[in-house]
Formats: structure tokens, C-alpha cells, sequence
């Protein structure tokens, strides 16, 4: 049975330190730079320390790879009171996924449960754990999972870990199911994000080529999801996955057109064809967002339009 709130740690108050693991991505250094806003200490936590993340104490290291009791060690000294997994697996291959996804997320609840007072554990999975869903089914965070790629089974074993510890009482908090996300920093391997590498590395009189899928999915902007994770940080509620996403399906046609349009590119530069492209999901995403607007008060607040502006004006650095 889902547990609503309890936990013996109660709502992060803002001056409490805060881990936040692969903090150096995407989606890392966006959180952390929400919890800081919010009053929180950060603990920056990545292999490799990067300026984005200087104003932070930082440790590196190897989750997947650290002895439990050891990050637990990390995690009692700095005096850590709750821990964002936001940790990041594009790997190619089934063992990289399965150590990003599964073994870093084995490692950290041990650390987790090893100390005499646990911090609290939001840990972000994917909307892609839920698998392919017929159109125009919005995905509520009671739909069976049947995930169809390697990507999205090794997600969705990371947060069945994670799910069981919470429900079984081993550790407080939840995991988010985030949609597909843009705006600053766009990872490279994401397809907006090597959109953007592309365009960016046309001269203008190379037009680019783009092969587009047919297909309409859920996008928020990494600023909404960090919103979301600071809620869930500060909130009691346990034991529970909830979607993240703007509950809205947009077309992958339109979304590269309001890319161009912020790139301000002339007439010409840039040809859109049909077909296929690889995803880690299905053709479409659209998420059921009102469990995290009842238990997080959460809801998405950055238009797409600008989502797009923000993806193209502040590229990845990776």
C-alpha cells in the first residue's frame, strides 16, 4: 500500500544541507541551483568537478562504485538531511545502463540505510519506465509499467529499489517520473539537445537536414522539474511515484520549429523530412500531472516557447 506522509525526518527546513548526486548534468546542476535559492546547503556530488558547481562544497565520486559505508561516512559528515538522486545513463550498452540505473541505485540505499539518522531520497526515474501507450492516453501513476527498452527497464528497476525501500519503511521518500526534458543545458544525447549541436555547427550557407519523427510527446523544462524535486524534498510525503511533465503532447515537428525560430535561422537553413529516429520511449508521451500538483503543489510554469529559447541559448557543455 502507498504511503502518503509520515517518516520520522519531517519537511526539509531551508538552511539544511541537501546531496544532490550527478550534480555536474543537466538536470544536477539545475536542482541544485533551485535548492540554493531555496536557502538549502548543497552538497554537489559528480566523478568529475566542473566551475558550474564551484559555488557548492563538492565531492567526487563514484556512486555506483563507492563502498556504502563509505558515502554513508560522506553523507554524516557533511550532515546531509535528504539526497537527489539526479543522476544521469545514456549509455549504449545494457551493463552501462544497468550500472548508472540498478547498481548506483543498489549502492545508495545501502549508504542510505547504514546511517542512524537517514536522510530523506527523491530520486528521479522516467516516464519512459511507464513503456509505449496508445494515443491519446494520458499516463497516471496507477498504469502497470511495461517498459520496452533497455533504457527504460533498467529506469524502471532503479526505481522499483527505490519504491520498496520507501514502502517497506528502509528509507523516506519518493521518486519522480519525469517526462522528456529541454531548456538550459540540454544534454547533447538528448534529441533536442544534438538539434542544437547540429544547427549550431551549420555555416550559414550549409543547410541542415533533419530527419523527424512522427510523433507527439511530453516535454518540460529542466526549471519546472526542479521546482518539482525541491517540493518533493521539502515534502512528507513517502512511498510514492509521481509524474512530472507539462500534460501537454506536442508534436516533435513543432518543437524543432520553435527551436529554429529562437535560433533566429534564415529562410532555407534548415529541412525537415519524416521517418523514423531512435528513441528511448514511444511515439507518444502525454503525463497525468495531478498527483504532483495534490501531494507537491507543483505545476509547470515555463511556456514551451521559451523552454525552446532557453535550449538554444544556453547549449550543453558536455
Amino acid at each position: 500500500m502507498a504511503v502518503l506522509s509520515g517518516g520520522t525526518g519531517g519537511p526539509r527546513a531551508a538552511g539544511s544541507r541537501v546531496a544532490v548526486l550527478g550534480a555536474t548534468g543537466c538536470v544536477g546542476r539545475c536542482v541544485a541551483a533551485a535548492l540554493a535559492r531555496e536557502g538549502h546547503q548543497v552538497l554537489a556530488v559528480a566523478r568529475r568537478g566542473r566551475p558550474a558547481v564551484a559555488e557548492h562544497a563538492f565531492a567526487s565520486v563514484d556512486v555506483a562504485a563507492v563502498a556504502p559505508g563509505e558515502l554513508a561516512g560522506l553523507f554524516a559528515r557533511y550532515g546531509v538531511c535528504a539526497v537527489v538522486n539526479a543522476t544521469g545513463g545514456w549509455g549504449t550498452t545494457e551493463e552501462e545502463m544497468r550500472y548508472a540505473h540498478i547498481t548506483l541505485v543498489d549502492r545508495l540505499l545501502d549508504a542510505v540505510s547504514l546511517m542512524e539518522d537517514r536522510p530523506r531520497l527523491v530520486h528521479l526515474g522516467s516516464i519512459h519506465e511507464y513503456g509505449p501507450v496508445p494515443e491519446p492516453l494520458a499516463i497516471g501513476e496507477d498504469r502497470e509499467p511495461g517498459p520496452a527498452t533497455t533504457y527504460a527497464r533498467t529506469k524502471l528497476a532503479g526505481s522499483e529499489l527505490v519504491l520498496e525501500a520507501t514502502r517497506s519503511g528502509r528509507v523516506e521518500g519518493l521518486v519522480l517520473r519525469p517526462v522528456n526534458v529541454c531548456g538550459p543545458r540540454t544534454t547533447r544525447a538528448s534529441f533536442l539537445g544534438a538539434v542544437v549541436g547540429r544547427l549550431r555547427a551549420a555555416g550559414p550557407a550549409d543547410p541542415v537536414t533533419l530527419r523527424v519523427a512522427d510523433a507527439r510527446r511530453d516535454f518540460v523544462d529542466v526549471r519546472d522539474l526542479a521546482d518539482a524535486v525541491v517540493l518533493a524534498v521539502a515534502s512528507r510525503a513517502t512511498g510514492r511515484a509521481v509524474n512530472i511533465g507539462r500534460g501537454e503532447a506536442t508534436s516533435m515537428r513543432e518543437l524543432v520549429e520553435l527551436l529554429a525560430g529562437a535560433a533566429g535561422l534564415p529562410a532555407g537553413t534548415l529541412r525537415i523530412e519524416d521517418g523514423p529516429i531512435d528513441s528511448k520511449g514511444g511515439g507518444w508521451t502525454l503525463a497525468d500531472i495531478r498527483l504532483a500538483g495534490e501531494l507537491l503543489g507543483w505545476k509547470p510554469r515555463v511556456p514551451l516557447a521559451e523552454a525552446m529559447r532557453a535550449t538554444w541559448a544556453e547549449p550543453a557543455d558536455d
